[in-house]
């Protein structure tokens, strides 16, 4: 027996496929907006075995594929692109800063506020939120339901790079989300019901953790990344600081736009 869209909100199903995420996160949720004449959002699972699952599921429920929707360009959202655009030569949507960094055509270039329509009537609106990264792109509908991304996480959480993010943009984008909507939809994990205080709790979490890092540089004196992630991140485990020294960078880079560190190329340091 195959695999069904179970239905998340209304008129929005969604499958969670098998890709390679950032643990602890295992799968990235491919959502269905419609009824028949569908919007995917996010065909994402470079596995074959996993794209065959979502093909199957499409099938079962009777979906016509009228467009395929990307957030954004990572490979753990856009890993069936391909496969699914040469089964039903559907239109790939997505931000120019998503186009200019995917392997494909994008047929559709959408900026912030722009209206998508499915085939209930129910409109939807272009969201861009960058941070994560340069093109993120949400969906939000009247009654408040966002498909989120990777702004926010029902499992794990949202890492911050600083080669292509910004945790400047990060923060704004959350902020701004927080007005008008519900319901969560992330990328990863289930969804979340209390989307005010969700992105109350990731702008409180992302600020307690730049004060973190602004008393252990001023503790430290000039340091490097490395010399600050485990004074830094001493609540966390050890494992897990390759990636906190990308979100330590992140917030660094932050606090030197914000006028409170300096960078001389080789140690950051504070000016108070």
């Amino acid at each position: 027996m195959s695999d069904v869209l179970v239905e998340v909100a209304t008129g929005v199903r969604v499958i969670a496929l098998e890709t390679p995420t950032l643990p602890p996160a295992t799968h990235t949720n491919a959502y269905v907006i419609g009824e028949r004449d569908v919007i995917v959002v996010e065909p994402a699972s470079p596995r074959r075995r996993e794209q065959a699952r979502l093909f199957d599921a499409l099938e079962d429920a009777e979906c016509r594929v009228r467009a395929i929707y990307l957030t954004h360009h990572h490979i753990d959202h856009i890993g069936a692109v391909e496969a699914l655009v040469a089964r039903t030569g559907a239109p790939v949507w997505a931000h120019a800063e998503t186009a200019s960094r995917v392997p494909f055509a994008i047929d559709r270039v959408l900026a912030e506020g722009e209206r998508i329509e499915d085939d209930t009537g129910r409109a939807w609106a272009a969201l861009h939120t960058p941070g994560h990264a340069p093109g993120h792109l949400c969906l939000r509908d009247a009654e408040g339901t966002v498909i989120a991304g990777d702004m926010v996480a029902g499992v794990g959480t949202i890492l911050v790079e600083p080669s292509e993010g910004s945790m400047s943009q990060y923060l704004a984008s959350l902020r701004r989300m927080a007005d008008g909507s519900r319901l969560l939809l992330p990328s990863h994990g289930p969804a979340l019901p209390d989307a005010s205080a969700v992105l109350d709790h990731y702008v409180r979490h992302r600020l307690g953790r730049e004060d973190k890092v602004r008393t252990a540089l001023r503790a430290s004196g000039p340091s490097t990344v490395a010399g600050l992630v485990p004074i830094a991140y001493a609540d966390a485990p050890m494992h897990v600081w390759p990636l906190a020294a990308l979100s330590l960078e992140a917030h660094l880079v932050k606090l030197v736009e914000d006028g409170e560190v300096v960078f001389d190329g080789e140690r950051y340091r504070t000016l108070s």
